[in-house]
């Protein structure tokens, strides 16, 4: 997997003569980053920090950078909210389009009080019914939803109600972190199904390139048309399939 890379964060930091100890603003979106680390050992001062459209599965090793005021991890693999306690200066977040189902994981940014806007529209928690009531009464300290503010008269009836929509989103939420069992048990299946495809066609390689032409055919075929649903395993496994025709391209090259 693709993980930051000192190089990665010298090269994007142009703008600061590549040097990286003093950043305060870095933009690593769309590098296929699949691993969040070194940031809080390399960049202390950073303030502004640029995520998106990457395969990041989890929120990790940020929690030191002490001075981070936005954070934009939209368009990623992330499943819940965690390890941003030591951000604490922390005024806008940006969690657009990931697969945050555990919306009680809120909770953690409760520590974060200069939290001021957060974006978390694309997640399977904003269907739950009760979700905006949930988070409102949650983080007293937000002034923005999802670009929508947050009126008092709003955070009051949220706060009146939130016993009830605190127990119908824990139900919710159950519900859904079951689904994702039974989702990433299909995914670990239809991986194994796939390695063993490719076993028998490595064992059977002795054939004519046309035949492997057609094979390979076949295969993309049965890739694009088979219906999978929409979740971090299978996103990460159509980017993996991409990566594998394209380096097997260049090696015929």
């Amino acid at each position: 997997f693709l993980s930051v890379t000192e190089d990665l964060v010298r090269r994007r930091a142009e703008h600061n003569n590549c040097e990286i100890f003093s950043l305060e603003e870095i933009s690593l979106h769309q590098q296929e980053i699949e691993k969040l680390e070194h940031l809080d050992k390399w960049c202390r001062d950073l303030k502004i920090l640029y995520l998106q459209n990457n395969l990041i599965p989890k929120i990790e090793n940020v929690g030191k950078l002490k001075k981070l005021e936005y954070l934009n991890a939209a368009l990623n693999n992330i499943e819940r909210i965690e390890n941003l306690e030591g951000c604490e200066e922390l005024k806008k977040l940006d969690l657009t389009a990931n697969f945050i189902g555990e919306l009680s994981s809120i909770e953690s940014l409760k520590c974060n009080i200069h939290l001021k806007e957060l974006f978390l529209v694309g997640n399977p928690c904003t269907e739950f019914e009760g979700y905006r009531q949930f988070v409102v009464a949650t983080l007293h300290q937000l002034k923005y939803l999802d670009s929508k503010e947050i009126e008092r008269s709003e955070r009051i009836k949220a706060l009146q109600n939130y016993p009830e929509v605190k127990w119908k989103i824990r139900e919710q939420e159950r519900a859904y972190l079951l689904k994702r069992a039974r989702e990433k048990e299909e995914a670990q299946r239809r991986m194994q199904e796939r390695k063993d495809e490719k076993q028998k066609q490595m064992d059977s390689k002795l054939g004519f390139d046309r035949c492997r032409t057609v094979e390979n055919d076949d295969e993309d075929r049965k890739f694009w048309e088979e219906p999978t649903p929409y979740t971090p395993e299978s996103r990460l496994e159509t980017h993996r399939y991409i990566e594998e025709k394209r380096r097997a391209k260049d090696n015929i090259r």
